[in-house]
């Protein structure tokens, strides 16, 4: 029988992160773990979904609620027909993985069919803030290739530009979360192209994208909000360019695969993000990473601490997770 064990945590952000719905000081996660009766032990985090009420209270009711189910020979598979994408389903599939790869020496990215692990560049995300913070978070990030501007209704086009004035060299990725109307969106798209950025991420509220149909965007758009797993998939397509994957949105790195495989049949490009958290919410993600073509994987970076066994971080450049943190 597999026996799990769950624990609440809250990791301090460096400095209040602010996007356009909410400014976070602490990050709260789930820390959960499985083990066997041979003595192997899986491990795995989630954030959950903050925007649908996702606590790690409410994610450890969920497992725990599963408790009895939780055998020896459990299947991906039996999880993903037992819990609903989101953070608990996440925590138990990436525990799951780890666990198994454990008990048979195999590595998870050997198990999933994957090439021998490669770096990858992840974008550093700049919350909002008044100018001078704005600035000085832009010189700060002056090691970092690719930024992620987070913005809002108001505070749009300056950030661009200045961030390109303290960092003139950094590729550019914009994400209002939600918070613009089609009409301010259409207005801005031509000004963002001109100042260099590459793509716009979920500018609209969910349940909006309906108006993206037949829209000839000068930039990619990628949905975020808008898609959780490939239940989403059917009111994305043409209206968006890239899907960005979270793990804790779509439940888990079983169903991330399974997005990943059927967005890129419909022509999708592939985004991989994260709610926030430590080194042991991007181990999976890492995993899909390798098939993205864009990363965000940048929680760590965003908080003072970190687990023991960290994953490496040299510039943005991310190497892949030591087995004694996961998979």
């Amino acid at each position: 029988m597999i026996t799990c064990q769950t624990r609440a945590e809250r990791w301090e952000m460096i400095e209040p992160f602010e996007i356009s719905r909410e400014v976070i000081t602490h990050q709260p996660v789930l820390l959960l773990s499985l083990h066997d009766g041979q003595g192997h032990t899986g491990w795995a985090e989630a954030a959950g979904i903050d925007y649908q009420g996702e606590t790690p209270e409410s994610m450890s009711a969920q497992i725990t609620a599963l408790r009895p189910h939780l055998h020896d020979g459990l299947s991906h598979e039996e999880l993903s027909a037992r819990l609903p994408a989101g953070g608990a389903r996440n925590a138990l599939d990436c525990a799951l993985w780890d666990l198994r790869a454990k008990q048979t020496g195999v590595p998870v990215w050997q198990a999933i069919g994957l090439p021998p692990l490669k770096p990858v560049t992840t974008a550093y995300t700049l919350g909002l803030g008044d100018e001078a913070t704005t600035r000085r978070k832009a010189r700060e990030a002056r090691q970092y290739p690719l930024l992620k501007l987070k913005v809002d209704t108001r505070r749009h086009l300056d950030v661009v530009r200045m961030v390109l004035e303290e960092h003139p060299s950094a590729r550019l990725v914009v994400d209002a979360n939600q918070s613009w109307s089609f009409e301010l969106l259409v207005t801005l798209l031509p000004q963002l192209k001109e100042l260099g950025v590459e793509m716009v991420e979920q500018p609209l509220p969910v349940g909006m994208d309906s108006a993206l149909a037949g829209l000839n965007s000068p930039l990619p758009l990628a949905a975020d909000e808008s898609c959780t797993d490939r239940s989403s998939l059917t009111h994305i397509a043409g209206r968006y360019s890239h899907i960005n994957i979270k793990l804790d949105k779509c439940g888990g790195l079983t169903e991330a695969l399974a997005l990943a495989d059927a967005a890129q049949q419909l022509g999708l490009g592939l985004m991989v993000g994260n709610m926030c958290g430590t080194s042991l919410a991007m181990a999976p993600a890492f995993l899909l990473a390798q098939r993205c073509a864009y990363v965000d994987l940048d929680g760590p970076l965003l908080q003072k601490l970190d687990r023991a066994v960290p994953m490496h971080y040299h510039h943005g450049v991310i190497t892949a997770p030591d087995p004694s943190l996961w998979g």
